[in-house]
């Protein structure tokens, strides 16, 4: 992902799933200002076969990826639950996203939960509201993005283009930390241990 110094860095956002894909594109400044760019959810019903609904949620991503030209992806880490059906649906909606980013030459940042909450609240166990607010406030939108799906794939395009190192980092470069930069640099060195 290299992006000249002082230009904005787009990312698409992906909080995959089988039925509801949240995504959410955002362009961010080098001094962290971000602006929405685009926000949808790619819906496949529960009675469509498997190999349908994945070709559905790959053609909707392709189609963003082409349309937007993204600098970067970030995408949800999947994560282990009691519900199986639910994970495997989530790691192949992933598995979707890695191959179209991928076939692009697109890096795709892996991001936990507890990192993109801290990155956009500065509390990594904040919940659904708390991010949504944060979201409407950090994209300057008139509500919360809705449902959450869509809300959560903004706060991971967020969470991506402000870790260390992005162009969008220059902030924290100088050693200016903000509080949610703070907690979400602790939720990540925790997620790596």
């Amino acid at each position: 992902m290299s992006v000249p110094s002082g230009a904005s860095l787009r990312v698409l956002g992906i909080d995959p799933g089988l039925t509801r894909c949240g995504v959410g594109i955002v362009d961010v400044e080098p001094s962290r200002r971000a602006t929405l760019v685009h926000v949808s959810v790619i819906q496949t019903p529960a009675e469509m076969p498997l190999e349908q609904r994945l070709l559905a949620i790959g053609t909707g991503i392709a189609e963003l990826l082409d349309e937007f030209a993204p600098q970067a992806v970030a995408l949800e880490r999947v994560f282990a639950q009691h519900n199986l059906r639910t994970v495997m649906g989530t790691a192949q909606a992933s598995g979707v996203v890695l191959y179209a980013a991928a076939a692009r030459g697109l890096t795709v940042g892996l991001h936990t939960p507890s990192e993109v909450k801290a990155a956009v609240t500065g509390y990594g166990a904040a919940g659904k509201k708390q991010v949504a607010s944060m979201v409407q406030t950090i994209l300057r939108l008139d509500a919360p993005p809705t449902p959450a799906d869509a809300s959560d794939a903004l706060a991971l395009a967020l969470c991506h283009a402000w870790r260390p190192g992005t162009a969008a980092d220059a902030g924290s470069a100088q050693g200016k930390l903000t509080p949610a930069q703070e907690a979400w640099r602790a939720a990540e060195k925790a997620a790596r241990s």
